[in-house]
């Protein structure tokens, strides 16, 4: 139960990237709902995190919240906002997803 917890607080870092990303091109009320959506995702994925690492051990929780906060980040980088998938990104990015998968087994 508490990798599930850890994973959705993971899953909220990249939706308050996606957020904050969506920042940059609204206006008016639609960046306001934005910002609150960066605010809230925020603070719920610092409460998972905290609650994750009640039982888990720091030196785990923290690497692999913000690998699967980079990870998403980077996808939703491409996916949403049309950055470039490189070959050196997506190489740098499996090594991270296997690094957090390594850190899951020996941990």
């Amino acid at each position: 139960m508490n990798w599930i917890i850890l994973i959705l607080a993971g899953l909220m870092e990249v939706g308050f990237t996606f957020c904050l990303g969506k920042t940059k091109t609204a206006t008016g009320q639609e960046l306001t709902f934005w910002w609150i959506g960066f605010l809230a995702a925020l603070a719920l994925s610092m409460y998972l995190m905290a609650t994750a690492a009640e039982r888990l051990p720091i030196g785990t929780v923290y690497p692999v919240w913000t690998g699967i906060g980079a990870v998403g980040a980077v996808v939703v980088g491409i996916v949403f906002f049309h950055e470039p998938a490189t070959f050196w990104r997506i190489l740098f990015l499996t090594t991270l997803i296997l690094s957090i998968i390594g850190l899951k087994v020996l941990g």
